[in-house]
């Protein structure tokens, strides 16, 4: 069993973001409902095949298709945890650090490609981090916000603004802003 989160992680990360418990969980319950790792004790992740492209310049576009392609699509996402890691170690399989790189990691879903700015010298050492624990999943998204400019977002709740930067232009397609909104409410009325 992987350590997961405890009150004092989070209280952790809020002093060091300036932000509420509240808002990194809120962020956390849109990411990742069902935690960080899968069943079988493997950190959560989801392939994005656009990002393989590109950083294999589609050399498997015509081997794999469903593996690589230039834009983004959910059509080829796996249809559980266990289609997920075999997308990923398929990939692996081509390209092994550009499919680390094109992957999404732990409770957090941060994106492989971000391992430098979020701390770590080597894809290798981050997906390491992300096999050790959800306190380092946390660690990771602390360094992504600071990194990325996204605390003030946070701490204003501005939701739109944050799942922008966090998830990129198509937030508003899935809703990300709406959710991590609901979820913050949710968790304030907890507190």
């Amino acid at each position: 069993m992987k350590p997961a989160l405890t009150e004092q992680d989070f209280a952790d990360a809020a002093g060091q973001l300036g932000c509420e418990v509240a808002a990194i969980k809120a962020v956390c319950q849109v990411e990742a409902p069902r935690g960080g790792f899968n069943p079988d004790g493997t950190p959560v992740t989801l392939f994005e095949g656009h990002k393989f492209h590109k950083f294999t310049h589609g050399a498997f576009d015509g081997e794999a298709p469903d593996l690589s392609y230039p834009t983004w699509t959910r059509k080829h996402y796996g249809k559980n945890w266990q289609a997920e890691q075999d997308r990923l170690q398929r990939a692996m399989a081509l390209d092994r650090e550009a499919a680390l790189r094109s992957a999404s990691w732990g409770k957090f879903q941060i994106m492989g490609f971000n391992h430098e700015s979020v701390g770590f010298s080597s894809i290798q050492a981050f997906v390491n981090a992300m096999y050790a624990g959800e306190r380092e999943h946390l660690m990771a998204f602390v360094m992504f916000v600071l990194k990325n400019g996204l605390a003030p977002s946070l701490r204003r709740k501005d939701w739109a603004n944050f799942a922008r930067g966090y998830n990129g232009p198509g937030y508003a397609e899935n809703n990300y802003d709406d959710k991590m909104a609901a979820a913050y409410a949710s968790f304030k009325k907890e507190a």
